[in-house]
């Protein structure tokens, strides 16, 4: 398959607790991909991130990192920047540790203040945060995540262009958290979906299309954008759509589901894409 698909966060349904024993489920259940989520903190011994990484190889299983939600590259002190700063980077210093080899974050807030300014601000902290990681020989991507909210940094077109300008970023799309953000029920068609591929072929190059990661879930949200995450089908996503825009514009990459029951959701979406590829016959 050109998409692998898994979850963020251990599965629901992992018999037995640990990350290693998440990707080992993974596996089982004849999945691709997991994003390890460090959401709260950076606090994980070198040797457990080895055992990590020897047990991703071991199984075939992808993995990426979903750093700490406390980084904001627009925080308003240099007390806070710093710290938020160094979240990021034992996210990917960790992470590369563990085999994983992208690093997912929530780029940050715009306080109020205008959008093109802090797009300027967060490009300055990424070119700074990549060259410290360069000079040091951890390999990862950074990816800055499209946000659901319209008061947080994080729309489409700004994580694309972020992509676009800077060595070592690539764009974390999802797919609910762009439904949600204009409050209003759309980037929710296939001709929207399709629009959203024709734009990151152009800034980005077919390359682009080829190293895709994505989150997806059902979502339920306000005109001020996302409250909480469901079930696919217990949501007015139309994920169908989004999965026949990837086959159509030969999307490549990972899809990794954030519903309450990862797992199901994201064999779901798995199904539904072998289908549409021709690798299974329609239910």
């Amino acid at each position: 398959m050109t998409l692998r698909f898994g979850t963020v966060g251990t599965p629901s349904g992992t018999p037995a607790p640990g990350t290693d024993a998440a990707i080992r489920y993974m596996r089982e259940l004849g999945l691709g991909a997991l994003e390890i989520a460090w959401v709260r903190s950076v606090r994980i011994k070198d040797e457990t991130c080895a055992l990590f990484q020897r047990v991703g190889k071991e199984c075939d299983i992808s993995l990426s990192v979903h750093a700490p939600y406390f980084i904001n590259l627009n925080s308003q002190t240099a007390e806070k920047m710093k710290a938020s700063d160094e979240r990021l980077l034992a996210a990917a210093r960790k992470g590369y540790l563990a085999g994983a080899t992208d690093i997912i974050f929530h780029p940050g807030s715009y306080h109020g203040q205008p959008p093109e300014q802090v797009y300027e601000r967060v490009k300055e902290k990424l070119l700074e945060i990549t060259g410290i990681l360069r000079e040091e020989g951890v390999e990862v991507t950074l990816r800055p995540e499209t946000m659901g909210k319209g008061a947080m940094f994080g729309s489409m077109e700004e994580v694309v262009q972020l992509s676009k300008e800077i060595d070592g970023v690539e764009p974390c799309l999802d797919i609910a958290h762009l439904h949600a953000r204009p409050g209003d029920g759309s980037f929710n068609s296939y001709e929207e979906f399709a629009a959203m591929f024709t734009h990151i072929r152009q800034e980005l190059g077919e390359r682009g299309l080829k190293t895709m990661h994505f989150h997806i879930s059902g979502i339920e949200y306000t005109q001020a954008g996302e409250r909480n995450h469901v079930m696919l089908e217990e949501s007015d996503l139309n994920w169908r759509a989004f999965v026949q825009a990837c086959v159509d514009f030969g999307v490549e990459g990972r899809v990794l589901s954030e519903s309450p029951t990862q797992e199901d959701d994201a064999l779901l979406l798995q199904q539904t894409y072998r289908t549409l590829m021709g690798e299974v016959e329609q239910a």
